[in-house]
């Protein structure tokens, strides 16, 4: 496939369920059909924040992701910790051999050894460039039933730059997009009452825009913060605008 032809789909697709059903196909036909996505606005250090505040996206089977996301073992995975420190596209043969020369972290190595009673063995993990030491995107690509290091090397000989650079164009656009599975759910009146909030309006200011009372507005705006699991009101908008749940096209 052309990066070309990719480029104009995926950024001509309006539903993010659709860009990514799209990806798939492509990442499969190069020989991936299993795929993981993840993207927080909100690390700290180490910690990825709120898994209910990050993005995932994935085609892995439930009874691979519910240990690896729901219990947590991604935060201990070998290409998780690469990923927090580095930019780029990474084999997972690296993580294969620090594992035998036995100087991948005991918690990293135990995840690595998971990964293989899963079927899982070669891959590659691509770490996105970000502007804000508060955001970290990352997509790892493998196969069922597994590929060997050898076969995947060589796919990535061959198609590589244009993987990776596919790849940064989806990071790209699934950022840009709301998604419809966030887990941070607001209200329309929630939405726009905090929309008039980032536009500068008093709470009275609201009220007679939206035609409601000034107690009213402020319930809105109090159950919002409440979703969002935020202290304040301008924290509300700054969170919502990064989770692109306010300022957006309508329903």
């Amino acid at each position: 496939m052309e990066i070309l032809d990719f480029v104009e789909r995926v950024t001509s697709l309006r539903e993010m369920q659709e860009v990514w059903e799209y990806s798939k196909e492509v990442f499969e036909n190069f020989g991936f059909n299993r795929l993981l996505y993840g993207f927080t606005r909100f690390r700290s250090g180490q910690s990825l924040g709120d898994p209910l505040d990050m993005l995932v996206l994935t085609n892995h089977d439930r009874s691979y992701i519910r240990p690896f996301l729901d219990d947590g073992l991604y935060m201990n995975a070998p290409m998780t910790l690469w990923a927090l420190e580095n930019v780029g596209a990474s084999s997972w043969r690296d993580t294969d051999r620090m594992a035998r020369e036995g100087i991948l972290p005991p918690a990293a190595c135990r995840i690595w050894e998971f990964n293989k009673t899963q079927g899982f063995l070669a891959g590659y993990t691509i770490s996105f460039q970000s502007n804000s030491v508060r955001a970290k995107g990352a997509l790892s690509l493998t196969s069922v039933p597994a590929l060997s290091f050898d076969e995947v090397d060589e796919i990535w000989a061959e198609h590589g730059r244009t993987i990776e650079a596919m790849s940064n164009v989806l990071h790209l656009r699934l950022i840009s997009m709301p998604n419809p599975e966030t887990r941070r759910h607001l209200t329309p009146r929630q939405r726009e009452a905090l929309e008039w909030v980032g536009d500068g309006k008093t709470t009275s200011e609201i009220a007679s825009i939206m035609g409601l009372k000034p107690a009213t507005v402020e319930k809105h705006l109090r159950l919002a913060r409440e979703a969002l699991d935020v202290s304040t009101t301008t924290q509300a908008v700054l969170k919502a605008a990064f989770l692109h749940q306010i300022f957006g096209p309508r329903a």
